[in-house]
C-alpha cells in the first residue's frame, strides 16, 4: 500500500460526503458519476479500507471519517494560505465551524466571539449540540472546534479546560408551594420524584443528576416537559411548568426578583467544559481560541461556571 493520499481523491470523497450522493458530488466537481465512483474506489484500494457506507445519503465509515477530517483540515490550510498570499476574493469571509452547547451559546460564548478582531472577516457556522456530544462532530470532521465536556482530546485536536458550568436546582415559588411543600416544610427528597420536571431534550441528564445527588433514583414515571432552547427552558421553569436545573448566570436574576426559588443550595450540579480544536497553524482558529481564553479568565470566575 502506498503511503500517499492523492488530493484529488481526498477532495472527491469529501464532496460525496457533503453532497450525500455520488451524482450530486459529480455535479459539484463537474465530473461524471462514474469518475467520482472510480476516484473513491481508488482511494479505498490505496488505504485498504472501506471509506463510505453506500447508503442514502452516504455516510463515512470510521476510517472514512479520518480522511474526511483530513480533507477539511487541508481545505482550511489552503484558504489560510490563499488569504496570506492575497489570493482570496475581495471581501471573501473565512468560514469557521464550531460546535457549542445551548447553555454556553445563550450565556458566555457569543461575547467571546465578539472579542475576535473584526478585520479578520470571520463568518461562523455554529452547530448547537449537547456538550456530551460535540466531540463527535469534531471526530467526524464536521466542525473545526468545539465546546465539549470531554477532557480526552479527539485525534488531531488539542484540548484545554474552560472551567465548570454551575447549574442551580430551581422552581417558581408557586410550583414549589404546590408540589414540593415549601410552606409546610416537607423534605424535598420525599416529594421531588412525583413533581413535574423540565428537560432540555431526551438526552438531557442534568435533572436526573441532581436527583441522584439527593441520594435518590430518578423516576421514569415523572411527568417531563422537553423545552429545547436555553432561554425557553429557563422561562418554562419560571412559568411554573416544572422544576429544573438552570445555569447559574441565568438563574441569578430570576432568583433576585423572586421569580425563582432555590430548591437545595447544597446540591448544585457542576459540568466541566473544555475547548477542543484542530491542531492547525491557522490564524483564524488561533484568534478564536485567544478570545475564548480571555472570556475564560474574566467570565468563568476561576472555573466556577461557564
Amino acid at each position: 500500500m502506498m503511503s500517499e493520499l492523492p488530493l484529488d481523491q481526498v477532495r472527491t470523497l469529501l464532496a460525496v460526503v457533503d453532497e450525500g450522493t455520488f451524482d450530486a458530488a459529480a455535479g459539484v466537481l463537474r465530473l461524471t458519476p462514474s469518475a467520482v465512483s472510480q476516484r473513491v474506489k481508488a482511494l479505498e484500494q490505496r488505504t485498504g479500507r472501506v471509506l463510505l457506507m453506500r447508503t442514502k445519503p452516504v455516510r463515512p465509515t470510521e476510517s472514512g471519517e479520518v480522511v474526511v477530517r483530513f480533507a477539511r483540515q487541508l481545505a482550511r490550510l489552503e484558504r489560510d494560505a490563499q488569504a496570506a498570499l492575497g489570493m482570496s476574493g475581495p471581501g471573501e469571509p473565512t468560514q469557521l465551524s464550531i460546535a457549542v452547547n445551548s447553555d454556553s451559546l445563550a450565556t458566555w460564548f457569543l461575547p467571546a466571539l465578539r472579542r475576535v478582531p473584526e478585520e479578520l472577516g470571520l463568518a461562523y457556522e455554529l452547530r448547537r449540540e449537547d456538550q456530551d456530544h460535540t466531540a463527535a462532530l469534531l471526530r467526524e470532521g464536521l466542525v473545526m472546534a468545539a465546546v465539549t465536556s470531554s477532557p480526552e482530546a479527539v485525534t488531531g485536536c488539542s484540548v484545554r479546560g474552560l472551567g465548570r458550568m454551575r447549574y442551580l436546582p430551581v422552581a417558581s415559588p408557586g410550583f414549589a408551594d404546590r408540589w414540593l411543600g415549601r410552606r409546610e416544610g416537607s423534605a424535598l427528597r420525599e416529594l421531588i420524584g412525583d413533581a413535574p420536571v423540565i428537560g432540555f431534550d431526551r438526552r438531557d441528564d442534568l435533572q436526573d443528576a441532581f436527583v441522584r445527588r439527593l441520594g435518590l433514583t430518578p423516576r421514569a414515571s415523572a411527568r417531563r416537559h422537553l423545552v429545547p432552547t436555553s432561554e425557553g427552558f429557563a422561562n418554562a421553569v419560571a412559568a411554573g411548568m416544572g422544576w429544573g436545573v438552570v445555569p447559574e448566570v441565568q438563574a441569578e436574576p430570576l432568583l433576585s426578583t423572586g421569580r425563582l426559588v432555590l430548591l437545595s443550595p447544597d446540591h448544585t450540579v457542576d459540568v466541566p467544559l473544555y475547548w477542543q480544536q484542530w491542531k492547525l497553524d491557522s490564524p483564524a482558529l488561533a484568534a478564536v481560541a485567544e478570545a475564548v481564553a480571555a472570556v475564560e479568565a474574566e467570565a468563568l470566575g476561576g472555573g466556577r461556571r461557564a
